[in-house]
Parts: C-alpha cells; structure tokens; sequence
C-alpha cells in the first residue's frame, strides 16, 4: 500500500520543481524582450533629440564606442545627442535602424548583436550614410537593463565587424 503522505509530498515536490522551471524561463523571456526594447528605443530616441533618455539607456559609467567616436558616461552620450552635428542629422532627416537582436543572458550580464543603419535624407531621397555591426554588453540594475558597452564598427570590409557580430552571437564580449 503507497503512503498517501509520501504521495502527496512527491507530487508537491515535482510541482514546485515545475515551477521553478518555468519562473526561469519566464524570467529568461522576459530579459530578452526588455533588452529588446530598449535596443530598440535607441533608434527613435536618439533620433527625436531626446538626449536625456539616450543617455539613460546607459549605464551611468556605460560606454559608447563608435568608430570616430569614444563616449565614455551618460554626460558625453547626452552632449553627443545634443551636439551641432547630430542636431543637423535631425533637421535634415535621418534614422537609425537597429535591427533584430540576438540576446544571450547570463544572469544578470548579457550580450546581444544587431546591425545597424543610419539613413539620411538628401536631396528628396533617402540614402545609406552607414553600416554598422552592434555588439552590446548590458547588466541588470536598480533601474532595469542598461548598456555597459556598445561598440559599433562600420561595415566596410575591415575584419574587426564582423568578429563583433560572430562575438555577439556566441554570447562572447567582443576583443578590443
């Protein structure tokens, strides 16, 4: 004859390992689509000057390294947004395209890899100004996921964008 208590236990058990395992993979779902998200919000963002929102996409020690560009903290990335250059992007037309991400979260750390267009209005047409393979490093904090790292390198031939992108997709910080 089965114990009905030891049946009730083992059933309780295996319920709540269940659980478990869907609250991480809830939790899982959850880490790529707010860090989609925000890829996401930097196209728009940054493309309406809203250069205090940009910048808090960044952690407040988060870099932003481009190929002419190295910003280091949230103040150098809201100057850039707010900077003569970017503000004549935007009266003459611009956007910048993030596309799909390839997320691999690891804990509270995560790696994700897009390209990225820039396309700019000229002359009453629109055109490719660059580009870009994406490789981000974010972390989880108080205030959600931030950007730690994002580095950008055109797409041009040079080896360095690609390996960002076959970094990015193995879950893997890109080498310097």
């Amino acid at each position: 004859m089965t114990d009905p208590t030891r049946a009730t236990a083992a059933v309780t058990a295996d319920a709540q390992d269940r659980l478990a395992v869907l609250e991480a993979r809830l939790r899982l779902l959850e880490d790529e689509r707010d860090i989609g998200r925000l890829m996401a919000s930097y196209g728009p963002l940054v493309d309406s000057g809203a250069a205090d929102d940009v910048a808090g996409l960044w952690a407040p020690d988060g870099v932003y390294d481009i190929d002419e560009l190295y910003l280091g903290g949230r103040d150098e990335i809201r100057a850039m947004v707010r900077s003569a250059a970017h503000q004549g992007w935007i009266e003459g037309g611009c956007a910048h395209v993030v596309g799909p991400p390839h997320i691999t979260v690891d804990g509270d750390t995560a790696v994700a890899v897009c390209h990225s267009l820039m396309v700019v209005h000229d002359e009453g047409r629109y055109a490719v100004r660059r580009a870009t393979a994406n490789h981000w490093l974010l972390r989880r904090t108080a205030e959600g996921w931030r950007v730690t790292t994002r580095t950008n390198r055109v797409l041009d031939g040079r080896p360095e964008s690609p390996a960002l992108l076959r970094a990015g997709v193995r879950g893997a910080a890109a080498r310097s």
